[in-house]
């Protein structure tokens, strides 16, 4: 008995020890899956080595304010990404990646890439990341940051007028302009990460990036846009402060 217990004990071990092997084989498997799917679809705006120099190469010139600003692919291999449900210098999770791979980006030159079944979403989304140090040197994703249900106070004229204090407070004017046109005094010196000039956002001029929808904008205040001068308000501003933001910047944007 004890020498049968001594075999299955072996085997159990040996099994155990193959574990990783096939593991890694399905994670091999996955990111190929997803290099043919960037191949496809991705390759010809961020590049053969996802850094954002594809054949497409300028994405559009936006104007604004009388300045043209040049916008281009996003460069995953700095592994910075604006839209994140993460705090502000984390990594994004994979449901964050899911929603943009999945929504696109509104007003530029990402489309919706629902048409993709689930399994090449996450493939892609997979192969991305090993164009970063930070995924390939095993730095953490930050965790989702908890976001209340929608106020019901949201968009009363009493939060809209509180928000547009917090706007004041917050000295959002000095790139969104006063009136939220994205023509303050700093927005024509605005520079992101890799040294290019941006627009600061008109929020009479449509929809958001990142999203429109309440819930959507608060998010944007709590993480920030890494890469851009856009910072979090998760510590600066109270809970009630940021949403009373977010019934300004909805009243802003009815135009």
């Amino acid at each position: 008995m004890k020498q049968l217990m001594g075999v299955v004990l072996v085997l159990f071990v040996v099994c155990l020890a193959g574990w990783p092997a096939v593991i890694a084989a399905a994670d091999a498997e996955v990111v190929a899956r997803g290099e043919a799917v960037y191949q496809s679809r991705c390759v010809i705006c961020h590049g053969a080595d996802g850094d954002g120099k594809g054949l497409t190469g300028i994405i559009h010139r936006a104007q604004q304010n009388g300045m043209v600003i040049t916008i281009y692919p996003r460069d995953f291999t700095a592994g910075v990404f604006k839209f994140r449900s993460t705090p502000s210098g984390y990594l994004p999770t994979d449901e964050d990646l899911m929603r943009t791979v999945t929504q696109g980006i509104s007003r530029s030159g990402m489309p919706s890439h629902t048409d993709l079944s689930i399994e090449d979403r996450e493939a892609v989304i997979e192969f991305i990341k090993t164009f970063s140090k930070r995924w390939l040197e095993g730095e953490e994703t930050g965790e989702s940051i908890e976001i209340a249900s929608v106020p019901e106070f949201v968009g009363s004229p009493e939060s809209v007028e509180l928000g547009k204090k917090a706007y004041e407070l917050m000295q959002c004017a000095k790139c969104h302009g006063d009136q939220g046109r994205g023509d303050g005094p700093s927005s024509g010196a605005l520079e992101d990460s890799w040294g290019d000039r941006i627009l600061a956002f008109d929020f009479t001029s449509g929809p958001l990036k990142g999203g429109s929808s309440p819930d959507a904008i608060y998010r944007t205040f709590v993480t920030g846009l890494d890469g851009t001068p856009m910072p979090s308000y998760q510590e600066a501003i109270e809970e009630q402060q940021r949403w009373d933001l977010v019934s300004y910047c909805l009243e802003m944007m009815k135009g």
